[in-house]
């Protein structure tokens, strides 16, 4: 048995040293191929020595990855010793719909407890961090501010924070990095969907968000209050730390990274990604956004507009189990394009002119925004829905997006920890 034992343990010694020096070999090719990204999750010999000998939590999804495999299987196949899994909006493995409750459970592939940060509670409890000595957040975020995983990223600093955990974040290259664009969300908008003043699309990685957070003492009162909030990029094995990102590999903000996993059920490849931000004001209007398609948020529109127009009928399917206008047959937008030529069309801003049609198409005007405000919640603000009434031109609400825009860039300089677009 002993034996048995100490082979166990020089296999996985083994494996840790493959990984680490297959993690340096690809670093070296990024240095010549600028192209080829490595996420910080693949930068093991960065982070590894930290979890030796420690109780880790880990708030990841399907998005999670090293390579082909999960982070959670990745690390328990070194011997990490995972004891809790945290999940965002969809779970951990990324199944439930759009603002879906989910449930606590443990997970069938590894037995391990996930506590739900999108189900009974959003902020991490001192029972939740029971038992804990070092916490690591590793999901793939899209770069918008109404996509939830920024706000869940919030949460779990502040319980962080207060519950004195100390904090890895595995950074992720940001399909939206190359361009800031949108309204600045006002405070008197805040909601899960838009927790802080930054335009929808904010051009930073979710590290360098987490800077942001801390450096602009954004969090609440209590956990700004605690002076050993330290963050940093570079640290010896044996410094404490509350805060650190681990940095993408051969990523900067021209960078346009494909990502490998969809990071929602709605969110499937490129296309919808790419068009996210500027197709997502359509959930708050009556208009279908797609969902119940195989292109959400790249097919759009509603069953009253021109039958001369594209036309689909979107269905329940897996991540769409309700939505607005299902077994409708819809008419409007087909946006589908190669990505390189969806970013061209995108030139660095979020697109409104499909919005704007589609009101001004739209027969019931009183009726195009839903009554529960939810579009001012997207926009961060109730003055986007009433310049569309108005009538104003593209133009006109761009300009009125302009110095809120140019304010949050001067903040965003100091927290980038790549080289930016401008």
């Amino acid at each position: 048995m002993k034996k048995i034992a100490q082979f166990s343990k020089m296999k996985v010694l083994l494996t840790v040293a493959l990984l680490v020096c297959a993690a340096s070999i690809c670093q070296a090719q990024n240095k010549k191929n600028s192209t080829k990204i490595l996420p910080g999750a693949e930068r093991m010999d960065k982070y590894l020595p930290y979890l030796k000998n420690k109780r880790v939590a880990v708030f990841a999804n399907q998005t999670s990855t090293v390579g082909e495999s999960h982070l959670v299987d990745t690390l328990l196949a070194l011997g990490i010793k995972v004891v809790r899994i945290f999940g965002p909006e969809h779970g951990f493995r990324g199944t439930a719909d759009a603002g879906e409750h989910v449930d606590d459970l443990k997970d069938e592939k590894t037995g391990i407890p996930v506590v739900s940060l999108y189900g009974n509670h959003k902020m991490p409890t001192a029972k939740d961090f029971e038992g804990i000595d070092i916490l690591i957040f590793d999901i793939q975020d899209v770069g918008t501010r109404f996509y939830t995983y920024i706000s869940s990223l919030e949460f779990f600093m502040e319980g962080a924070i207060l519950q004195h955990k100390p904090l890895l974040i595995l950074d992720r290259p940001n399909p939206h990095g190359f361009y800031v664009d949108g309204p600045v969300m006002q405070p008197a908008f805040r909601s899960f969907v838009g927790q802080q003043p930054i335009p929808v699309v904010y051009g930073m990685t979710i590290g360098e968000y987490a800077l942001m957070l801390a450096g602009e003492k954004w969090l609440s009162a209590e956990a700004n209050a605690i002076h050993k909030i330290n963050c940093a990029t570079k640290l010896t094995a044996d410094t404490p730390f509350y805060l650190m990102v681990i940095k993408c590999e051969g990523y900067d903000h021209n960078s346009r990274p494909v990502l490998p996993v969809n990071p929602s059920p709605n969110l499937k490849g490129m296309e919808s990604i790419l068009w996210f931000p500027s197709t997502c004001f359509f959930e708050g209007t009556v208009f279908s956004e797609g969902r119940g398609t195989d292109k959400p948020f790249v097919y759009f529109g509603h069953p009253t507009l021109p039958k001369s127009m594209f036309s689909f009928t979107p269905k329940p399917n897996a991540g769409a189990k309700s939505s607005k206008c299902f077994y409708q047959q819809c008419y409007g937008w087909d946006l589908s394009a190669a990505p390189d030529e969806i970013i061209a069309q995108l030139d660095g801003k979020i697109q409104i002119k499909y919005l704007l049609e589609a009101y001004r198409l739209f027969p019931g005007k009183d009726s195009f925004f839903l009554k529960n405000n939810f579009f001012n919640k997207l926009a961060g603000n109730a003055t986007f829905q009433q310049q569309i009434k108005d009538g104003l031109t593209e133009t006109a609400i761009r300009k009125s997006w302009e110095p809120g825009i140019k304010q949050f860039k001067a903040i965003r300089k100091k927290y980038l920890l790549y080289k930016d677009f401008e």
